[in-house]
């Protein structure tokens, strides 16, 4: 009698669902498992290149791997995971049309991430913009540009101070990289604008906490805020957003702040559904994972990533939320999985850390590399030389190569692209044949 693949779900395209997929489909045969990946998009997104995508620096299309040309036997089913009963092997799926649906399965992989963390502050849903996905980088690509143009065309000093001034709120590693970028960016594009320079522009870094980048080693942070200040960068440390109210920022510090730009990057939140599908959880929402990635106590289900609590081995606590430890995460539940089905013995999840490599802008960054200090051009060179190794697709790497080396000798390209904020604004203005 021929024995049927296992089933193998993997919810979530992230880097513990690819890097699962990949390495199952590496190492197993199409008579061994069936891989069903359940994710809204058809492509897995690399957030480490997002604040390149918000600074023109690397095309979005290229911060993304196409996950139909890197998988070859996943089944790929456009749509969220809304529900799991576990005890008999059966998911919930909302497709992205149409009714919802069951699959089957034996072994399920949690792979959903995390969610901006969003603070009851009067206002921030309704004016700000956070910076985890593809169509956020775009956006305040355009958006920038966008309030530039607007204050070069008028002559109210009000809205063009508005216009200019940018406030980002979160001074961890995703806020510090995408002010950065951004910021370097609006300077570079003012030799296009008669009447705009540096000078004009007002960037606003606001951090709860009494230091910026808290992941790296203290010099390094210290380093890194001083060069933000030395570009004119204003930067608040145990300040706080209190309100957004008709464009006006109100700070905990007693000041307030006019602008049209407020970004939110202070931090993240597991995905909302983990918490409702019955597994063990911490109190802030992460799913509990054993040390060889299985989710606690629950045999058949796996986990990792930003929506999980992974015990780190090596120092202790948990696992930090980084590309580099979630992409090793998600190979190792494939290999773990690989393990089960052949009956081997499965290997506990350890890795040290690497370090953190940190962008500051165009040739400028901070890295902590297995505990050395670096500052300058290298470890900004260093960090695009490992990203791009770490992206499976070819046609991917060599693209982005191309972004990287047409952009050293090359300027960017400054195009405010307007209609994607609204891409039926042509048709509603455009006049009938009738009323021509």
């Amino acid at each position: 009698m021929t024995r049927r693949p296992a089933r193998i779900l993997i919810a979530g395209a992230g880097y513990i669902g690819l890097y699962a997929a990949l390495t199952l489909e590496q190492r197993l045969g199409a008579h061994e498992t069936a891989i069903t990946l359940v994710t809204p998009n058809n492509f897995m997104l690399y957030q480490p290149l997002l604040p390149e995508v918000a600074s023109a620096t690397i095309e979005p299309r290229h911060a993304v791997v196409p996950l139909r040309k890197v998988l070859h036997r996943t089944r790929l089913l456009a749509g969220r995971l809304t529900g799991l009963e576990h005890e008999i092997r059966r998911a919930e799926i909302k497709p992205a049309d149409g009714d919802p649906r069951t699959v089957e399965y034996d072994h399920v992989v949690l792979g959903l991430g995390s969610l901006s963390r969003i603070l009851p502050v009067p206002g921030l849903k309704e004016n700000a913009v956070g910076f985890k996905s593809i169509e956020e980088a775009l956006y305040l690509r355009n958006h920038v540009l966008g309030r530039m143009e607007a204050a070069d065309a008028t002559r109210d000093e009000d809205v063009r101070r508005r216009a200019l001034t940018f406030i980002v709120v979160g001074g961890g590693y995703t806020g510090v990289e995408a002010l950065a970028e951004l910021e370097d960016m609006a300077r570079a594009a003012c030799d296009y604008f008669p009447t705009i320079t540096p000078g004009d522009l007002r960037w606003v870094l606001v951090e709860a906490t009494e230091r910026i980048l808290p992941t790296v080693d203290e010099s390094l942070a210290n380093y890194a805020l001083e060069l933000l200040r030395a570009r004119d960068i204003e930067v608040y440390l145990e300040t706080l957003l209190e309100s957004v109210e008709a464009g006006v920022q109100r700070l905990s510090n007693g000041e307030t702040i006019g602008a049209d730009t407020l970004v939110w990057v202070a931090g993240v939140q597991p995905h909302p559904l983990l918490a409702e599908l019955g597994f063990p959880t911490t109190e802030d929402g992460h799913v509990k994972a054993d040390e060889y990635l299985r989710v606690r106590g629950v045999q058949g289900a796996w986990t990792g990533g930003d929506g999980a609590a992974v015990p780190d081995l090596v120092g202790g606590g948990t696992v930090p939320p980084t590309a580099q430890h979630a992409q090793r995460e998600g190979t190792h539940i494939g290999e773990n999985l690989v393990a089960t089905l052949r009956g081997a013995p499965l290997e506990e999840f350890r890795h040290k850390s690497l370090g953190e490599m940190i962008t500051l802008g165009r040739r400028k960054g901070v890295a902590d590399i297995m505990g050395r200090h670096v500052r300058g051009t290298l470890p900004w060179a260093l960090r695009r030389a490992y990203y791009l190794s770490s992206i499976p697709s070819t046609s991917s790497k060599l693209r982005i190569m191309a972004d990287w080396l047409v952009g050293l000798p090359f300027r960017r390209d400054f195009v405010h692209l307007a209609p994607l904020a609204g891409p039926d604004e042509a048709l509603t203005e455009a006049k009938s044949e009738d009323s021509a």
